[in-house]
């Protein structure tokens, strides 16, 4: 059984509210959607089968125990929740990053989901699995990334409607170069949201050079 790997390293988790902690990442190959604004599109195609014993290995080799399984879209692969359940087995903390369009209910439930609820700037806000909200747990995320105020209008409906804030924790990311995260605060600021503001503090500390270690 393998999974198709884009690749994998140890960085510094930049999103979330486990941001600032080393994390292992790892990134699988494709996605069935195209957002506008994609900042891993060389995850699309590409990448080495592993095995999930091989994928073990390779984290192994860090004694850090917080991973995050992203990509691409990982849950396009069926065995990718066999690999959450093989990391729980060995007492790691597992993240899934998902982009909300595949049913997320067979995944194990001591892992942390991080359900990226797709907004009309995206190009891709028609494609999310609604059924999925009913799956979240109060330890699990949904993020949204806004490119605007009505990305913002549009999300605060969302969250009303499905009462996203009693169901689990909620993300707001300004999408880099299309709103400032000064301008989105001000907005959540006004509205005294219960949400987090989630920028992307692994691109502050990087910058352009490689972002972490390659395992």
């Amino acid at each position: 059984m393998a999974l198709k790997v884009c690749e994998i390293f140890l960085s510094i988790q930049g999103e979330s509210r486990f941001s600032g902690f080393p994390c292992i990442f790892v990134r699988l190959s494709g996605c069935n959607l195209r957002c506008r604004y994609c900042d891993t599109t060389y995850a699309f195609e590409g990448g080495e089968y592993m095995t999930i014993d091989k994928i073990l290995e390779r984290s192994g080799g860090s004694p850090v125990k917080l991973i995050e399984l992203t990509g691409g879209e990982p849950l396009m692969q069926r065995e990718t929740v066999e690999l959450t359940e093989r990391l729980i087995e060995k007492d790691y903390t597992v993240l899934i990053e998902t982009n909300g369009s595949i049913d997320i209910g067979a995944l194990h439930s001591k892992t942390v989901i991080i359900m990226d609820i797709k907004t009309p700037s995206s190009g891709m806000s028609d494609k999310m699995l609604f059924n999925n909200v009913r799956h979240l747990k109060k330890s699990d995320e949904v993020k949204f990334v806004l490119s605007d105020r009505r990305d913002y209008e549009w999300s605060l409906d969302i969250m009303k409607r499905y009462e996203l804030t009693k169901r689990c924790n909620v993300l707001f990311s300004p999408v880099s170069n299309a709103l400032s995260p000064d301008t989105l605060a001000g907005w959540m600021l006004k509205d005294s949201l219960h949400v987090r503001l989630n920028l992307q503090m692994h691109k502050y500390i990087f910058r352009e050079k490689e972002d972490g270690l390659r395992l």
